[in-house]
This record gives structure tokens, C-alpha cells and sequence, in this order.
């Protein structure tokens, strides 16, 4: 029999029941006589009426014109008691849009919109239009949302303005879901939202119905610190959050301290997930705390979040305090040590409801690995563990005081960076209009040695030229490791973009127009540095990928890229690849524009 999924919470549909549309039991009957059952099955899934929902699903429809949507139109106009509509999957332009939204204005019982994945081959410049009039007909319809999905709509920070008033508007007053996985964001466009989210609930307070936003999705932004700082803000003010949903989005120990002092204050939390961010010790202490003060949580998933092992100390004494409802604890891929995984695993003897434990990809070594599993046997709880297929084994001396002096000088630069900030805002603060106050100067190696946006723009109008003159390029390794340092600032941010694109410009023109300079060798030692290609010496990948898609996006365009290198880019960064799956907006890009070479 031919299914329709039924809306959320209802039964499912099938072929052989009664729908609740008369004309479109008829139209199914006269088909059957003259058609095969699989195209029955196919126009019914086209369009599914159960539990008040209309569906677009993975149609492929490509709506670029009002014509091109005169059959949703209809659908549309002719669903009495329309709470659900569906388009995922589809490519709505701006002209579509308008005529839908028009059809939209009369659909007061709107809910949940599930529209990821609308946008697709759209510019990005089509869809804060389109989103703008969808979202002034659910304002004018006088809507009441509970559900608004925008994942995967590659839109940026302006596409962020393009449902900023709707998110104002009280048909967001009674939103409780908020989906925009993997949307391109950024710094920008998590400010951009924090404040919607914050005016949201100011004004639906003053109306005496605060909004209470259950669960928040987010993952794959880059919101960095600045970004998941501002949301934190927005979160510790509304103070009702279930589900938060933040992996992949570069944020630190800044960032993730002021997440942790958010979701202490959103006592109800119970899956927090903020997989692939860098915890480093101070943020996991930090977010161990606040997980000491949460009585609901059921997920935590720190998998890939460098929480090392005295973060993992730090998360075992709030396991051992409280945490009693735990089904799912991730800290797989953390650089966490044996003694503290161990301490870890004991910790959780008592938490008869866990039902999986994730440590794999940490440094146990066989023995670790051993004694881990005898400690949950003893628990009878051997089930619960993962795998640990991925172990790195138990690190020598010699690499323990490597990832010390990493630490620290991790800890140095940042504070470094703070510091830079706290007086750039002194200076700020205390400057008169005639006396500005100047900025301590950074030179080349100072930049390339431990670069950050703040020390390229100090680097001031020259450091594109000053970069490329103090680079050998007759060198292909010095060429790559100067490249990704410059890359490894990059910002949607129009100054610090713009300091990255023409550094770049500058470097690498030099470097391509140079007869000695082997661009194939380049390539190569590009991608081995990227982590898409082996090598047989031990090369440690950079650590995301995001700077370098974005700044390569921009080289493949230029006239100094050899066009014969694209094909061999395009290969590497299609193949499947974990470091490149959470950077899927900056990959989606550069393989858009290769496509386009």
C-alpha cells in the first residue's frame, strides 16, 4: 500500500483508507483503472492531509515564477485548516514567494512551517526577499507559530534580516521550536538573532505570555564567540530552553563559559549537544559546574570538543553530584587521558537510566581500554559503553609535553586576544575626538607565528604586501603554511575578509606567477595540510577547515589560480571526509563555484 507519513503526533495515512478529501479519493479511483499502482502511490504522497498537514516534501519542484507555483497556490488556498505546510526540498524564488505568501495571509491556524532546504541554486542575495514575504503573510495572517524550520538554506547573515521581523512579531510569541542547522550564519547573523530573541520576548512579556522557546537548533554556523556569547545572553533571558543544539560552530572557552552561565538558568534543559566546539579545560570546568546545578538533562554530547582530562575530571565530579536522569554521555575524540576516562567511568555507577557512553577516540592505550570495560562490568553496566575502535593509545612523555606547551600556548593567545580587546575598548572608551589613542604595533612573524583577525587589520593598508615580500615563495612549503595562517583569520566580516582576501591575493599571485614555483606540489602539500590527502610524514591537520574553504572560494576565482588545478581541488573536497562534513556551508560554496569554472 502507498504511505503518507501523517503529521507530527498522528497516525499514519494509507492508500486504503479513507482520506479526508473527497475529490482526491475520485481523482485516486479514476487513475487506478488507467494507471500503475506506483504512480498512484506517487501522487498520493504529493500531497498529505493528515493532522492539519500540506506537503511539498522532496518534490523538486522549481518554483521561479507565479505561474511555477500556481499548483501549491491552489493546494494552499483549498486546505481548510491548514496548521503544517511542508516545502523541503524544493527551490522557491523571490516571485514564488510573494505569490505563496499571498495565499499564506488566510491561513490563521499556521503552526509549524518546516522549510529547510527551500533555497536550493538560489543567490543568496533572492533570499532575504522570499523570506520576508513569507514571514509578513504569517504576520498579517495573524499566525500563531509553535514550529519554524530553516536548516539547511545556505542564506548567511542576510538571510538572518530576512525573518528578523517575524521573529519580533507575535506570531513568534508562541514559538516554541527554532531550527537553522547549518545556514552560514556567522558572528553577524547570531547577533542578528540573539537580539530578535530577545525583543521577541520582551514584547510577548509585555503582553503576558513571555515566549518559551523549548528547543533551539543551531549546529554548523560558525557563531564562533561572539556569536554563541550573544545567543547565551538571549538564552539566560528566556530561561525555558529543553533542547540546545550548537555542534560546529568554532566557538572557545569564552563562548562556551557564557553558554554554560545561560543553561544554568534554563533549569528544564535536557539534551544539550555542542559536539566539534573547543572546550579546552576552563570551558568544560565551566560547563561541568553548570551541569552540576541541572536536575533534567538526559544528553550531553561534548564529542570532539577537546575537553582534555581535566575537563573530563571536572564533568566526572558533576556526574557524581547529580545528573540522574543521564541516558547519553559523548566525550568521544576529547584527548582525554586514562586515568580521567576511568574516573569518569566510575562516576557513573549510579545512573541506572544511561544507556550509552561514548570515550572512544581518547588516549587509553589497550590497558586503559581493559580496565574500563572491567570497571562497567562491575556496574553491570558493560553494555552502555561505545566502541573503542578509535583509541589513540596512551601518549609517550615526549608528546604529553608537546600538548602541554600546546595548551598553554593556546591559553597565552587567547588571553593575549582578550587582552587586545579589553583595551581596544579602554582605548576607546577613554579617547577624546582629538587624541586616538594608537595601537601597539605587530609585525609579519608576530602574525604568521600566532595569528588572529585583530593582528592582520594592526598589520594595517600594507599587510598584503608586507606578507607576501617577507614569503618565500620560492618555497612551496613556506607558501602553504603562510596561506593557512592568513586563512585561519577569516571572518565574515567585511574588514578582516577583506584583509584575508587581499593577503591572499597578494601572496599568491606572487607565488603562481613565479617559473620556478611548482603548482602541483603546491596542491598537494595544500590538501596533505588539510587533511584530505595522506602523507607519510606525521603532518597534524589544521584544525578546521572553514577558513581555508573561504579563502580558497575566493582564489579559484581569480585570474593568478591555474584552471588545470580546480578539477583536483574539486575531487578532494567532494570525496567524504569528517573534518570537511562540519564545514558544510564553506564546502558547499567552493564546490558550487568550481562547478561554475
Amino acid at each position: 500500500t502507498a504511505t503518507a507519513t501523517a503529521a507530527r503526533g498522528g497516525p499514519a495515512l494509507t492508500a486504503a483508507r479513507p482520506l479526508c478529501d473527497p475529490h482526491l479519493v475520485e481523482a485516486a479511483s479514476r487513475k487506478m483503472a488507467s494507471e500503475d499502482i506506483a504512480k498512484l502511490a506517487e501522487s498520493l504522497a504529493k500531497t498529505k492531509v493528515g493532522g492539519g498537514q500540506l506537503s511539498f516534501k522532496g518534490q523538486g519542484l522549481k518554483l521561479n515564477t507565479a505561474e511555477d507555483a500556481e499548483e501549491v497556490i491552489k493546494q494552499i488556498e483549498e486546505f481548510d485548516g491548514l496548521e503544517a505546510l511542508r516545502l523541503e526540498g524544493n527551490t522557491v524564488g523571490v516571485e514564488a514567494a510573494k505569490v505563496i505568501a499571498k495565499a499564506l495571509e488566510k491561513k490563521p491556524e499556521l503552526k509549524r512551517c518546516h522549510w529547510s532546504d527551500m533555497f536550493t541554486g538560489r543567490l543568496r542575495s533572492e533570499i532575504p526577499p522570499a523570506l520576508i514575504s513569507l514571514g509578513d503573510a504569517l504576520i498579517t495572517a495573524g499566525a500563531q507559530l509553535v514550529e519554524l524550520d530553516l536548516s539547511d538554506n545556505a542564506f548567511g547573515p542576510d538571510g538572518v534580516r530576512g525573518f528578523e521581523a517575524l521573529l519580533k512579531s507575535p506570531a513568534c510569541y508562541t514559538l516554541q521550536e527554532l531550527k537553522l542547522n547549518n545556514c552560514g550564519m556567522g558572528i553577524g547573523g547570531g547577533k542578528i538573532l540573539a537580539a530578535a530573541l530577545k525583543e521577541c520576548h520582551r514584547k510577548s512579556s509585555a503582553q503576558g505570555k513571555p515566549l518559551a522557546l523549548k528547543i533551539f537548533v543551531a549546529g554548523r554556523n560558525r557563531l564562533e564567540n561572539d556569536g554563541a556569547t550573544a545567543l547565551a545572553e538571549a538564552f539566560g533571558i528566556i530561561g525555558t530552553l529543553e533542547e540546545v543544539h550548537m555542534p560546529q560552530n568554532g566557538i572557545n572557552h569564552p563562548g562556551i563559559t557564557a553558554l554554560a552561565q545561560a543553561f544554568a538558568i534554563n533549569s528544564l534543559l535536557k539534551v544539550i549537544n555542542l559536539n566539534d566546539n573547543t572546550f579546552t579545560e576552563k570551558g568544560a570546568v565551566a560547563m561541568a559546574e553548570t551541569l552540576k546545578a541541572l536536575r533534567q538533562v538526559e544528553v550531553i554530547n561534548f564529542g570532539d570538543c577537546l575537553v582534555r582530562s581535566k575537563g573530563a575530571l571536572a564533568i566526572a565530579d558533576a556526574l557524581k553530584e547529580g545528573l540522574h536522569k543521564l541516558k547519553e554521555l559523548n566525550l568521544s575524540f576529547c584527548e582525554i587521558k586514562r586515568d580521567a576516562a576511568l574516573s569518569v567511568a566510575e562516576a557513573i555507577e549510579d545512573k541506572v537510566e544511561l544507556e550509552k557512553l561514548d570515550l572512544n577516540g581518547n588516549c587509553l592505550g589497550e590497558e586503559g581500554c581493559e580496565q574500563l570495560q572491567e570497571i562497567l562490568e562491575g556496574f553491570n553496566m558493560a553494555t552502555v559503553l561505545g566502541s573503542l575502535s578509535d583509541d589513540e593509545g596512551e601518549e609517550e612523555e615526549e608528546e604529553e609535553e608537546e600538548e602541554e606547551e600546546e595548551e598553554e600556548e593556546e591559553e597565552e593567545e587567547e588571553e593575549e586576544e582578550e587582552q587586545l580587546k579589553e583595551r581596544g575598548q579602554g582605548e576607546q572608551d577613554s579617547m577624546t575626538d582629538s587624541t586616538p589613542a594608537p595601537s601597539p604595533p605587530v609585525d609579519v612573524a608576530t602574525f604568521l607565528a600566532f595569528p588572529s583577525p585583530e593582528k592582520l587589520l594592526r598589520l594595517g593598508p600594507k599587510c598584503s604586501v608586507l606578507i607576501a615580500q617577507q614569503t618565500d615563495t620560492s618555497d612551496v612549503e613556506k607558501v602553504v603554511t603562510a596561506l593557512l595562517r592568513i586563512s585561519s583569520v577569516f571572518k565574515d566580516e567585511a574588514p578582516v575578509k577583506t584583509a584575508v582576501h587581499e593577503t591572499t591575493d597578494a601572496l599568491m599571485k606572487k607565488a603562481f606567477s613565479s617559473a620556478t614555483f611548482n603548482s602541483d606540489a603546491f596542491i598537494t602539500r595544500l590538501l596533505i595540510h588539510m587533511g584530505l590527502l595522506k602523507s607519510e610524514e606525521k603532518i597534524k591537520a589544521v584544525p578546521s577547515l572553514y577558513g581555508i574553504l573561504m579563502t580558497l572560494n575566493h582564489m579559484v576565482q581569480q585570474d593568478y589560480f591555474p584552471k588545470s588545478l580546480a578539477p583536483v581541488l574539486s575531487a578532494f573536497v567532494t570525496k567524504p571526509n569528517r573534518a570537511l562534513d562540519s564545514c558544510s556551508f564553506a564546502r558547499h560554496m567552493l564546490l558550487q563555484t568550481l562547478h561554475q569554472l
